[in-house]
């Protein structure tokens, strides 16, 4: 597949739906020009989890509540986690140890809905209960029978605990993923016999929720494929206003049509939604593969990389963490704010503004409010701020400086629309020398491929506040795509701890 096919992308956690029902018929009606996206069936409720969140989350369970066990019987059986040797607790806390890494041999993780629950219950139990039983045997070899028995009853219970707590994940997933709540919204675009055998297949378990099907030949194409219904033509999707609730765009067409997937590459290329292309690939066949599986195949990958759950928890986790702590920590100068913004002028203490986030999902992000009250200003931004601006106050010409405006936006991140680091998210409508940003830079969506940040690598690098020329948008949104490329635990680190210092660099800075 050509490098330009593969450029990567990044996105994240969009609504969940269910399933259209499967149809046994394959002789549908042939379409027409009368198809609607408004007959796409998305979702009523959803729980902003991936399958793969749930695999990752389950390893850590397993991990938590073994460690527990170890910790209880360290502590009945008067051996003393802190006063004893190391050699006597080795035992007890290889438990943990050896019972994840044997449930990982089999693949007891990835939690596949197809999987029969006897299937998964033989693999557990083989895959923590053999390490487990062979720690048993060694620990009885090398140890005394006081210890030896108190680490038997730990592995025992370990292993129990571990297998049921697999059960009911693979129960609960199942369940959940058939309701809706969990799946990923994907969309198909080319009506082919390929695309019909993947989504009869994966009706079965659902393990996706395929919204419906675009197609440029209406005329050629059936009105509903496997219960999957013929939602309009790739224009139709462009244009498509719950285009942001779909997680995935998948393009199923044949290797030899060449000048039709170069333009419908170069047409899906704009969307912040992962893009995977299906052409002819050799070994893969529909009939034996689900299309959760080949759609989350790295080589297969037009725009958008796969999803990182890993990454993606481990940075929620501590989004959640940080917040909860600012705001504990700042309590008393927020309420001291609150009441110095009242007493100045009239209008609400807080603003809260249209802004695009994940996804291009539009989210209310909440700031202080620094400028004399404007009811319409919240939908949609009509001036950026310009120097001796005089809509802003006293009290918000301090807090802009200082960036103590953006303080509320903590409350955005405990709602899991932003994070602490990312892409500064932009107002509905934003304008640059009176053209639209999207019309300045061709890839502007792409920095929409991960959740807004309160700060970020623009940010730190002197792109902060409003950008007026065309020159300054575009080096932002390179910026802001530099960060998207190299996202990491350790760059996140880095950006934190140099925004304060770079704040006080450029406290001049127009804002």
């Amino acid at each position: 597949m050509p490098t330009s096919m593969t450029r990567k992308l990044q996105t994240l956690d969009p609504p969940r739906g269910t399933q259209a029902e499967a149809a046994s018929s394959s002789l549908e009606s042939p379409a027409n020009d009368t198809v609607d996206v408004a007959a796409a069936r998305l979702p009523s409720r959803r729980i902003p989890f991936r399958v793969s969140g749930m695999r990752v989350a389950h390893r850590w369970f397993d991990l938590a509540i073994a460690s527990l066990i170890v910790a209880y019987f360290l502590m009945v059986s008067g051996v003393g986690l802190l006063s004893a040797t190391v050699s006597q607790i080795l035992p007890f806390i290889l438990i943990p140890v050896v019972s994840t890494w044997g449930l990982r041999t089999v693949s007891a993780y990835e939690l596949r809905l197809n999987r029969g629950i006897m299937d998964h219950l033989v693999a557990t139990a083989y895959g923590s209960g053999v390490p487990l039983t062979g720690l048993a045997f060694l620990t009885g070899w090398l140890y005394p029978t006081e210890l030896v028995h108190w680490a038997s009853i730990a592995i025992f219970t370990t292993w129990v605990t571990v297998t049921s707590s697999h059960i009911i994940f693979l129960v609960l997933g199942r369940q959940m993923t058939r309701a809706g709540w969990i799946g990923e919204n994907v969309v198909i675009v080319g009506a082919t016999p390929n695309a019909r055998r993947m989504i009869e297949r994966n009706a079965k378990n659902r393990e996706l929720n395929i919204v419906g099907i675009f197609d440029d030949r209406l005329a050629r194409a059936p009105r509903s494929m496997g219960g999957a219904p013929l939602l309009g033509r790739l224009d139709d999707l462009l244009a498509w206003d719950r285009l942001p609730e779909i997680d995935r765009i998948v393009v199923t067409v044949t290797s030899d049509a060449r000048h039709r997937v170069k333009d419908l590459v170069d047409r899906l290329r704009i969307l912040p939604q992962r893009v995977v292309l299906l052409l002819d690939l050799e070994g893969f066949d529909p009939e034996t593969e689900s299309l959760a599986r080949i759609a989350h195949s790295p080589a297969a990958y037009v725009s958008g990389s796969p999803h990182d759950a890993r990454r993606a928890v481990s940075k929620r986790i501590f989004d959640v963490c940080f917040a909860s702590a600012m705001l504990i920590a700042f309590m008393p100068i927020l309420m001291l704010l609150a009441v110095a913004i009242k007493l100045e002028s009239k209008g609400p203490v807080l603003f809260r503004q249209n802004r695009h986030g994940f996804n291009n999902q539009i989210i209310k992000v909440w700031k202080f409010r620094s400028m004399r009250h404007d009811p319409k200003a919240a939908e949609r931004i009509s001036q950026q701020t310009v120097a001796d601006d005089p809509r802003i106050t006293r009290i918000g010409r301090f807090i802009r400086q200082t960036s103590i405006d953006e303080l509320p936006q903590l409350v955005n991140v405990l709602k899991g629309e932003m994070s602490i680091v990312g892409p500064r998210p932009h107002a509905v409508g934003m304008t640059t020398e009176e053209q639209s940003v999207q019309n300045i830079v061709g890839d502007y969506a792409h920095r929409h491929r991960v959740k807004p940040g309160i700060t970020g690598w623009a940010q730190i690098n002197g792109s902060r506040g409003p950008v007026h020329t065309k020159e300054l948008m575009r080096e932002r949104v390179r910026l802001d795509m530099e960060y998207v490329n190299r996202s990491s635990f350790w760059f996140d680190f880095y950006i934190m701890l140099m925004t304060l210092p770079r704040l006080f660099g450029d406290a001049n800075k127009l804002r």
